[in-house]
């Protein structure tokens, strides 16, 4: 179990360094210009009809509050919510001394 959430978190941990390196050669494309996309952006990039799905059915059956958080966590930058959830489960699932084996 340890084995499989690790290799997980490395998962995620790559796919956010991914991102942000994505970020930083659009930032440098721009001539400085910084450059940062949110988790949405990525999303919209990777299959544009399942995200305006998604916002479709969110608007019709979630109530008020709950659609506004989900679009504040859409909006994080997208290296972001990988990175830090990959570096979370890496430290909470990481090595075990011999006396917890």
């Amino acid at each position: 179990m340890y084995v499989a959430i690790r290799v997980v978190s490395l998962l995620l941990i790559i796919c956010g360094l991914m991102l942000l390196g994505a970020d930083l050669i659009s930032t440098l494309e721009r001539g400085g210009g910084v450059v940062i996309r949110s988790l949405d952006h990525d999303w919209t990039a990777l299959h544009r009809d399942s995200i305006e799905a998604f916002k479709a059915w969110l608007e019709h059956r979630a109530p008020g509050p709950v659609t506004h958080g989900i679009e504040s966590f859409l909006a994080t930058p997208g290296w972001a919510v990988f990175g830090v959830l990959g570096v979370v489960l890496a430290f909470l699932f990481g090595r075990r001394s011999a006396l917890e084996a």
